[in-house]
């Protein structure tokens, strides 16, 4: 991808100063995701349909629901 492209960085940066973020590039056929701390480093390109995986992925998962049984007395 070149520098041509358009970044854009992620609305979520994380904790500390905010310098814990990635920022991406859609196309047609891929989106690129690269650190926006070294943005002449390594990408990482996924099919456009395999984004929104990826990102499910990296979501953490919701806290497991406990169902109580009700003892009668």
């Amino acid at each position: 991808m070149s520098d041509s492209e358009t970044w854009r960085k992620s609305s979520y940066t994380g904790g500390g100063q905010g310098n814990a973020c990635v920022e991406i590039a859609a196309r047609t056929a891929h989106i690129a995701i690269r650190d926006s701390k070294v943005p002449t480093g390594a990408i990482l390109a996924f099919p456009t349909g395999s984004f929104t995986t990826f990102i499910d992925a990296l979501k953490p998962a919701a806290p497991p629901t406990t169902t109580f049984a009700r003892l009668d007395t």
